[in-house]
């Protein structure tokens, strides 16, 4: 039990947000914070602002700033940190744990939004609208002798069979829209298999990548899932089919992707996340051919960054009347 805060103070605490400019841009007000606690909001703040601008907070709130065991000594105020994710590796969390200090991220906010990104990235692969609407425009359909003009296959999902690699809400999610699609839908989770989804068929990872026509990435980043998607994954799959990767980019091996698709092996790769961000220029899927590249962005639809917010309002809430919810350094 931590304490409130709050209330032996009588007085709002101070809270300090040192990158929010990713979840609100703008366009969400942030009353309902400013409600709870006296509020300071940094568009962005780098690593040698941390200090000046967090020393006197009682609560930081980062998405992407790291708070390290160094920093913690020039922090005498902290109390609370809260993440604007669900991720927090950035945080040295054993560090504020020996603090005393309780860490609260954002689970389970973007599942609608991530699950809908993966299939724009499926439809453009096999329609390709983009890339049709880019000929029309250039002219290319004006040109044509036939009323209608296509210059590589387009494919239907009906009968095509979906592989996910890891099956928490995301995966749930495109399990269930790939039903809808008239998708046979295979699945690996190493937590087994999962009651009430009868059309999905829980099996081995090996079957997966060998059987699916489009495997879908939804697994953590971890020491045994960095790496994942390399020459020895793609070299199992079916010829002709394609990756989508909403999960992590270091869950794949960026070169051997890349090579993959420039010699045919695989047929396509989207992909929400790269192994640095915002990428180096010599990231090899800059130029990989039939490659999609979003930036990071299948979790920031407005009504998911709304929906964050709530969940952050309620973490604050949660903290002051001294019962964190969603702790992840218990």
């Amino acid at each position: 039990m931590y304490n409130n805060f709050g209330d032996i103070m009588n007085k709002k605490l101070k809270a300090v947000i040192l990158d929010g400019y990713t979840e609100n841009p703008g366009d969400i007000s942030w009353e309902t914070i400013e409600n709870l606690v006296d509020l300071t909001v940094y568009p962005r703040t780098s690593p040698d602002e941390i200090i000046e601008r967090g020393k006197d907070a009682d609560i930081l709130i980062v998405n992407k700033v790291a708070i390290t065991r160094e920093l913690l000594e020039d922090l005498p105020n902290l109390k609370f940190v809260a993440t604007l994710a669900t991720g927090y590796n950035q945080l040295d969390c054993d560090a504020l744990k020996e603090r005393g200090i309780p860490v609260s991220n954002i689970p389970a906010y973007s599942t609608n939004a991530v699950a809908q990104m993966v299939f724009a990235y499926i439809l453009e692969l096999i329609n390709k609208v983009s890339e049709y609407t880019a000929d029309v425009k250039s002219g290319t359909w004006t040109k044509c002798k036939d009323f209608c003009y296509w210059n590589s296959p387009l494919y239907e999902l009906d009968g095509k069979t979906l592989g996910i690699i890891g099956f928490g809400k995301i995966g749930a999610r495109v399990s269930q829209i790939a039903t809808a699609f008239g998708m046979k839908v295979l699945c690996y989770t190493p937590s087994g298999k999962k009651e009430g989804f009868p059309n999905v068929e829980f099996t081995d990872i090996n079957t997966v990548i060998s059987s699916s026509d489009f495997i879908s990435v939804h697994c953590p980043l971890t020491p045994d899932t960095a790496g994942l998607i390399n020459k020895e994954f793609i070299d199992k799959m079916k010829k002709g089919s394609y990756i989508i990767n909403t999960a992590r980019g270091p869950v794949a091996n960026e070169k051997d992707v890349a090579e993959a698709l420039s010699n045919g092996s695989l047929a396509g790769y989207g992909t929400d996340v790269l192994s640095t961000e915002p990428p180096k220029s010599d990231n090899p899927l800059l130029t990989a051919p039939n490659c999609l590249i979003t930036p990071h962005i299948a979790w920031a639809a407005y009504e998911t960054r709304l929906r964050l917010m709530g969940i952050l309002e309620e973490n604050i809430k949660a903290y002051l009347d001294g019962t964190p919810i969603n702790v992840v350094n218990n």
